[in-house]
């Protein structure tokens, strides 16, 4: 097969005034080639220039370049082409990114040609799209021309990234990097909600991920998983420590099984070179990776996104500041419906709490005005801050708004709850507002594993109202009497919602839950009440009667011990019935100590927390 290159191009010859031509994007916009049209432009004008995200110099939405160009962009990214947007010199089109190709192949964009950075054909000839197959792909098959910057910088990458070089009408050779997008500075909020959100992926999970902070975090955590996936719209660096870790082997996939799927990276040169002839890495097109039934094809697929903000019904803005275009809609929806109906899988929202210095909350009673909704409050499954995990599937307003209010920042929580107070989202007695328990530490997310199954242990919250009904409800008569001293009738919502809603500053209150998909259910409780005329506290547990005997209340002690160390009370105390052995064993194994009360039917234990400071 020939390998002998094409014509460099005659512009005027290959296209004309008004004409509509796409340009590879991402990390593999074909500069040079733009230049080159720039500079054999005479007599042209009114050129459509269609991109996604196009990395470094944008120059052709200059000032410069109106009469030339017009940009007509799926994706918003840099302040170049933000400004020109927001001037009106470009255009913004939002679409799903699965869905680009259909625009161009049924005429809605019909392409009179595309412009596209590949690497050098190999001895049959074959050139590839390296890092950039996404949309280029598709383009270039509904092309009328084909134009191309042979690029030696371009890495030859596996998969469905192929084009011949007899496809190509004409080109020019030029050697240009790729742009390089380094792994952003880490911070602790972003650690935080890294560290959440790798709770939420279990071993064998498939996983996508964008770029940024967050992701960075995430993938950090992840490392010491086992047999994860990827099948993503792009890579980034970070990849390459969870790579190199073992803990991604693809093995568990159940779509591409042993392959790690996307359509386009952005990032160092090391992750170019990663991808350079690695047959472990295949490219295809977004049309392809973004459809969401392919997703779904992987079981527990597990799809993280990012948002600028969400609303208390779960609503999720991503694309836009009030009537300010930011970015776009990009893979988000395609990503996150495909995770929703995939076998066992998780969609995930995650943002930092705040913005602007922690003057402004993420979190938000209503979307802002003139911002858009990118994903529904129908398809978000979880919301995760640096303050922890909102789980939202199945949840009514009510609960979704108090589930959202928690993982707010702790300082915008009181005027959130005011506002859904106001729409009577939540009922009259729904007073307080969820707190942390300062003594937890930053991540107030626990992970047990207790006889081979995962558990967490973390503070009841104002959500959990549902949740502690249904556990008053699964105890047996025997076990309402040994933790009450009677038999009680009712846990009404009312009721439920009071013994929730604590001030974790003052008292305390843990619970043991199990995440069994989204369901979450409470399996042991315990807390105290802080006594402040005499610096005590009194603490109590309940277990579910199928955890009995596994430690559990045992485990929620010691946690409260110290919190109690921690805010330095005197004594810590308890009052059991004296037929519940198994409690006051507990209680003795912690270091209490009886009290003689002269009456055997109630035992009174006593834990000198002084003496542990």
């Amino acid at each position: 097969m020939t390998s002998t290159l094409p014509q460099a191009p005659n512009w005027q010859s290959l296209i004309k005034s008004g004409c509509r031509v796409f340009v590879g994007g991402n990390a593999s916009v074909p500069y040079a080639l733009v230049q080159h049209l720039i500079e054999h432009s005479e007599g042209l004008s009114d050129i459509e220039l269609v991109h996604m995200l196009a990395l470094g110099d944008t120059r052709w939405v200059k000032e410069e370049y109106k009469n030339l160009f017009k940009a007509n962009t799926f994706f918003i990214g840099g302040e170049t082409m933000r400004k020109a947007v927001d001037e009106g010199r470009a255009d913004y089109t939002p679409v799903f990114l699965s869905e680009i190709s259909s625009l161009f192949s049924d005429g809605t964009l019909s392409l009179d040609a595309a412009l596209v950075n590949v690497s050098p054909p190999d001895k049959f000839g074959y050139c590839s799209l390296g890092a950039a197959v996404d949309i280029a792909m598709s383009a270039i098959r509904q092309a009328k021309k084909v134009i191309a910057q042979i690029n030696p910088s371009v890495p030859r990458t596996a998969g469905h990234s192929y084009i011949h070089i007899s496809e190509i009408t004409a080109c020019i050779e030029a050697n240009e990097p790729l742009v390089e997008v380094l792994p952003p500075p880490m911070d602790s909020v972003a650690e935080r909600i890294g560290q959440y959100v790798s709770m939420l992926v279990d071993d064998g999970a498939t996983l996508q991920f964008g770029i940024g902070k967050i992701p960075s975090a995430t993938l950090k955590y992840l490392c010491n998983h086992k047999d994860l996936g990827i099948h993503s719209e792009m890579l980034t660096d970070s990849i390459i420590a969870l790579l190199e870790s073992g803990a991604v082997t693809n093995k568990k996939k159940t779509f591409h099984p042993g392959k790690v799927v996307t359509s386009f990276a952005i990032g160092s040169r090391k992750l170019y070179d990663l991808i350079d002839n690695n047959p472990h890495i295949e490219f295809y097109p977004s049309s392809y990776v973004n459809k969401p039934t392919n997703i779904a094809k992987n079981d527990n697929m597990v799809a993280i996104n990012s948002a600028l903000e969400v609303d208390l019904t779960g609503q999720v803005v991503a694309d836009s500041l009030g009537y300010d275009f930011y970015s776009g809609i990009g893979g988000q929806v395609d990503f996150v419906t495909g995770a929703s109906i995939s076998k066992g899988g998780k969609a995930i929202i995650a943002l930092p709490s705040t913005a602007k210095g922690e003057s402004v909350s993420r979190i938000t009673p209503r979307i802002s005005e003139g911002a858009g909704v990118v994903t529904s409050r129908g398809n978000v499954q979880y919301v995760v801050t640096e303050y922890g995990i909102a789980s939202l599937k199945g949840k009514s307003i009510r609960e979704r708004a108090l589930e959202l209010i928690r993982v707010a920042h702790p300082k915008f929580r009181a005027s959130l709850l005011q506002e859904v107070r106001q729409h009577y989202w939540v009922p009259h007695y729904q007073e307080k507002y969820p707190t942390d328990i300062p003594e937890l530490g930053a991540i107030q997310l626990k992970k047990l594993l207790i006889q081979g199954e995962t558990f967490y242990m973390r503070p009841l919250n104002p959500a959990d109202e549902r949740r502690l009904q249904e556990f008053f409800y699964s105890h047996t008569k025997e076990t309402l009497r040994l933790r009450y001293n009677y038999d009680p009738k009712q846990m009404s919502r009312e009721k439920s919602c009071n013994l929730v809603s604590v001030d974790q500053s003052t008292d305390a209150a843990l619970c043991i839950v199990r995440q069994e998909g989204s369901r979450i259910t409470i399996h042991a409780v315990g807390r105290f009440y802080y006594n402040p005329s005499d610096n005590t506290c009194e603490a109590a547990f309940v277990t579910r009667e199928t955890q009995q005997g596994k430690g559990m209340a045992s485990r929620l002690l010691n946690e409260l011990i110290e919190v109690a160390k921690g805010r330095k009370i005197s004594k810590m105390m308890a009052y059991v019935r004296g037929d519940n052995k198994p409690m006051i064993a507990i209680f003795e194994q912690a270091h209490f100590k009886r009290k003689f009360t002269g009456d055997p039917s109630d035992v009174e234990l006593v834990l000198d927390v002084a003496s542990l400071l």
